[in-house]
């Protein structure tokens, strides 16, 4: 309300019709200007960060389902077969009482063969005194969240983690013996007995209920991704499908058949028409050869539009006019005058 005897507030409220018009017109503008940017930072930072997470799932997938567990293995076998715990004090060793050494009051450490052993954590088997103190004074290199050992044997573990198996060897190493064992298993069930086994395999699982269902799916996907496919896309087209006036696009896969190209009485192509949003899906049509338009485009590209519904379009194709910029045919059975 106004106060009428305040003249200033009359001149204020006069002036909030204009004042609230102008917001009205300046804060969407800014508003879907920061929406924008937001947008394309998001744009911008995404792929990226995307892949970066999609590569360290990817790593700490195989880091705990296959690395942590054979080198685990690995290390097993070690202690397993060259680590030196004693159950008992030998016949000729040298009992050592000083507390200072074995740093237990149960049972004494003992000196055999200019080694020195300490009792384990349990008490009932002895190790080397260096190797105790050797995972001890380098306790933080496994994590501060890491245990103490509980026995000689996991004293011996850590040892050789230490000293042959530190993460800057193991990892390399794994790395090339992973992808050359995949090499070797790709040479192996490319054919002959290989191909068959494999066959065999894969008829075998789709036979069991609920586990076919996701087994033939990932199948799908990773032989699409990985496998070395037999179709040999030629080239991309469009093809109006799948009626006149509506434009799909296709992978070139060969010639057609030759009884259909003999009824055509014309060229045929066979036409690989994937869907959106998984191209490793799709159907096979036959076209007119007549009837393909080829596109300046690479089997990547057609496969990265296919896979964004039609977001991402390749530079050589984007059209940067506007909707109003284009020419626009008029609708059929519309006259002169009601068009004008």
């Amino acid at each position: 309300m106004t106060d009428p005897q305040n003249p200033a507030s009359h001149h204020e409220s006069a002036a909030d019709p204009s004042l609230s018009d102008a917001e009205i017109e300046i804060a969407p503008a800014s508003g879907h200007g920061a929406r924008r940017a937001v947008l394309r930072g998001l744009g911008v930072v995404l792929p990226p960060l995307l892949t970066i997470v999609v590569l360290i799932w990817a790593w700490s997938a195989i880091e705990n389902r296959v690395l942590i567990p054979v080198e685990g293995g690995i290390r097993y076998l070690m202690v397993l077969g060259f680590a030196d715990i004693r159950h008992s004090v030998p016949k000729d060793a040298v009992l050592d009482t000083s507390e200072d050494v074995t740093g237990a009051k149960k049972r004494p450490g003992f000196t055999y063969q200019s080694v020195t052993y300490v009792p384990g954590p349990t008490g009932r088997h002895y190790l080397p005194a260096y190797v105790v103190r050797e995972v001890d004074d380098h306790a933080d290199a496994f994590g501060a969240s890491s245990l103490p050992p509980k026995t000689a044997a996991a004293y011996w573990d850590r040892y050789y983690q230490l000293h042959y198996m530190p993460r800057w060897i193991v990892v390399p190493v794994f790395l090339i013996l992973f992808i050359s064992l995949l090499y070797f298993l790709g040479r192996a069930f490319t054919g002959g007995i290989g191909r068959w086994f494999v066959s065999t395999f894969d008829a075998t699982i789709l036979r069991i209920p609920i586990v076919n269902k996701v087994y033939g799916s990932v199948k799908q996907i990773t032989d699409f991704a990985f496998d070395d496919r037999q179709i040999e896309f030629n080239r991309v087209v469009a093809i109006q499908y799948p009626r006149e006036g509506i434009w799909s696009l296709g992978f070139v896969t060969g010639n057609g058949m030759r009884e259909i190209s003999e009824a055509a009485g014309e060229p045929m192509l066979s036409v690989l028409m994937p869907t959106s949003p998984m191209p490793m899906t799709g159907f096979t049509v036959t076209v007119r050869r007549s009837e393909a338009i080829d596109l300046e485009l690479t089997i990547d590209e057609a496969i990265q539009f296919v896979v964004s519904c039609g977001v991402v379009v390749p530079p050589q194709q984007r059209v940067e006019s506007t909707l109003k910029e284009l020419p626009s045919k008029p609708a059929s059975g519309l006259s002169t005058t009601a068009r004008t």
